[in-house]
């Protein structure tokens, strides 16, 4: 049934705490599913024999169902509510992240991943969509910030304590590790009923297919792709450039301020939130240093390099968080769920595919620079739309 309840007063500020500690708990979960794949993946190979390829899959095959799955979310939202979808998307990602946990062989592993992506891909539009329930406007860019920082939080945590923690205490199994990392998801989703507030106007129909007549669909749509081609596939290709310059001993050291920075990204739009987001020029500035640090690890070398890949993490998190927090202040509740499901349909099908064009350009040439530069030249070619961007309330 959908989400029907008429408005309410406004929530004192001691209320908003268990939504905000909701929100939190929930960006997590918009993470760590896909990062305890790549340090679990030496572990889940070796037992399943799966190739290279296969084992990246474990990564790259939920990122690209971040794209895919995001009109299934939009549907959902339309006919369900966002909280109810919510929910819901959060069950079909525990039923995919834990069943990779008990996959039996490589097929099956492959599609609970695939599923594991689809209800991330469904919790994106979601949250979003949510905030203006729940929220004030006044307070709907703080709402993004916190789901967004648990998002990064996320990406730190499953990537930084699975096997120096999680898996040691697991008698270093890693299938006892994935459903550890998953099923807390199900407590979350329960909570998600708790709160009692509804304060949008209550919608009897929505539409839900991205209304691609409205420019802000494809341009936050492409610039969003900006920030994630620059921090997946600077995560991908970090070792590899490394390796080619025979500074691969600094790999973990990078990896490990490479991912923090967008923590301490996080941290700071918490504090920014509400006097960056939906302005114009923290956007433009964010979008240049980003580009100008991932310049940087091209043309520098050792800590230099590692500083400036670093920095554009920092600044590439920040961009992210300010894309993702811009729908539920631009258009009504009603149209945020379909105009972020575009939003992430876009940005995530380029977050896949810009990197992987760069690869394959590696291949031929031999360089792993160039899949590099193929990110920078597609970051300045959508650049000019952030100037001409409508940021006016619709």
């Amino acid at each position: 049934m959908a989400e029907n309840s008429a408005p309410t007063s406004s929530p004192s500020t001691a209320s908003l705490l268990p939504v905000a500690v909701l929100l939190w708990l929930a960006g997590v979960y918009l993470r760590i599913p896909i990062l305890v794949a790549p340090p679990l993946a030496p572990f889940i190979g070796d037992e399943l024999a799966l190739s290279q390829t296969l084992t990246g899959a474990l990564t790259t095959l939920p990122i690209l169902m971040l794209a895919i799955g995001a009109m299934p979310g939009s549907l959902s939202i339309s006919r369900m509510g966002p909280r109810n979808t919510l929910a819901l998307a959060m069950l079909v990602m525990v039923i995919g992240s834990a069943g990779r946990g008990l996959a039996p062989d490589t097929i099956t592993l492959m599609l609970t991943s695939a599923v594991m992506g689809l209800g991330i891909a469904m919790m994106q539009p979601a949250l979003p969509a949510l905030l203006p329930r729940w929220l004030e406007p006044k307070n709907l860019a703080l709402g993004s910030a916190i789901y967004m920082n648990g998002m990064l939080m996320g990406e730190f945590i499953g990537a930084g304590i699975t096997l120096p923690v999680i898996m040691p205490l697991l008698d270093n199994s890693w299938r006892a590790t994935m459903l550890v990392w998953s099923l807390p998801a199900l407590l979350v989703a329960a909570a998600l009923f708790l709160p009692k507030r509804d304060l949008a106007r209550p919608t009897r129909k929505a539409a839900w297919l991205p209304d691609w007549k409205n420019p802000l669909t494809l341009k936050l749509g492409l610039l969003l792709g900006v920030s994630g081609s620059l921090f997946f596939g600077v995560n991908a290709y970090l070792a590899a450039l490394l390796e080619q310059r025979g500074e691969f001993e600094n790999l973990t050291e990078a990896l490990f301020w490479y991912n923090f920075a967008q923590v301490v990204a996080s941290l700071l739009m918490l504090k920014m939130a509400r006097y960056w987001v939906g302005r114009k020029a923290p956007l433009l500035i964010m979008l240049i240093l980003s580009l100008l640090g991932t310049i940087g690890l091209l043309v520098f070398s050792g800590w230099w390099a590692i500083a400036s890949a670093t920095f554009m993490s920092f600044t590439a998190g920040i961009l992210l968080i300010m894309m993702v927090a811009l729908p539920p202040l631009l258009v009504p509740a009603n149209e945020t769920g379909r105009l972020s499901a575009g939003n992430f349909l876009v940005g995530y099908t380029i977050a896949f595919a810009v990197p992987m064009l760069g690869g394959l350009l590696s291949d031929w040439t031999g360089d792993i620079k160039h899949a590099i530069a193929v990110m920078i030249v597609y970051g300045v070619l959508v650049s000019p739309l952030a100037i001409k961007l409508n940021l006016q309330r619709q």
